[in-house]
């Protein structure tokens, strides 16, 4: 389908062949519709999941003022929403450009593009950033090739929950992990779309899901749950072509 040979004789607009689409895209919904349209398919996109603020801002601020105080060695940033949400809560608390004065002073890890570019919005540059497909497997090698861990302090600005791999990789090197949890995933404000297509799922009536992120299926059924279908559904995703 999608990673044909673009060289053969099928076109790029009927390799879908008119198969139903689900997919669970929130922030790019319009981009990938058009992207299922272009390849044939009938697209049916659920925005399934949404950035919140947490509440309780306390490991942010913390967090903020052991790195002026020169307590963090390295900083990982997992997303490039994560650091802006992280700068604006750090930045009511603490000045800002002495903020990204110690940012610039110790070794930054960017997981791919979307850190990096909001990172260069506030003038600075990622000491690391980590190739495709930015897992955090992509973010051990890296730290490998060019870091010594063992003894290092290291902050992560997580990306909903904690990643245990990510945690237990960076301990197992003899580092320190201080996790810097800025926000959660919560449910769209409308789940009616969502809705629809968790209904399809239950009745069969999609020929394939794609799902872009581990998150938006744990939402999916989070809502199915609550509409009590979580079985037909899972039936529904067992029996259904997953991207």
């Amino acid at each position: 389908m999608v990673g044909d040979d673009p060289s053969s004789d099928q076109s790029h607009e009927n390799r879908f062949s008119g198969a139903r689409i689900g997919a669970f895209e929130s922030r790019r919904a319009e981009d990938l519709k058009r992207l299922i349209e272009k390849f044939g398919g009938v697209p049916f996109v659920s925005p399934s999941m949404r950035e919140v603020q947490l509440d309780n801002q306390r490991e942010a601020i913390d967090f903020a003022h052991r790195l002026l105080v020169g307590e963090i060695d390295m900083v990982i940033l997992l997303t490039g929403v994560g650091f802006r949400y992280l700068m604006d809560i750090v930045s009511k608390h603490v000045d800002q450009t002495r903020l990204l004065h110690s940012l610039a002073d110790v070794t930054t890890i960017a997981r791919g593009p979307k850190p990096a570019s909001v990172m260069r919005e506030f003038g600075l540059q990622p000491t690391h950033r980590v190739p495709e497909p930015n897992t955090w497997r992509e973010i051990l090698t890296t730290m490998d090739e060019k870091l010594v861990l063992g003894g290092q302090t290291i902050a992560i600005q997580l990306y909903g929950k904690l990643n245990p791999s990510l945690v237990a990789g960076l301990e197992a090197r003899g580092a320190k992990v201080i996790p810097v949890p800025v926000y959660k995933w919560d449910l769209p404000k409308s789940t009616t779309e969502l809705e629809e297509n968790l209904h399809r799922l239950a009745h069969h009536q999609l020929d394939m899901v794609m799902f872009t992120s581990a998150h938006q299926l744990v939402n999916s059924i989070e809502l199915a749950k609550k509409l009590d279908l979580e079985s037909e559904v899972i039936a529904g995703l067992n029996q259904t072509a997953m991207a």
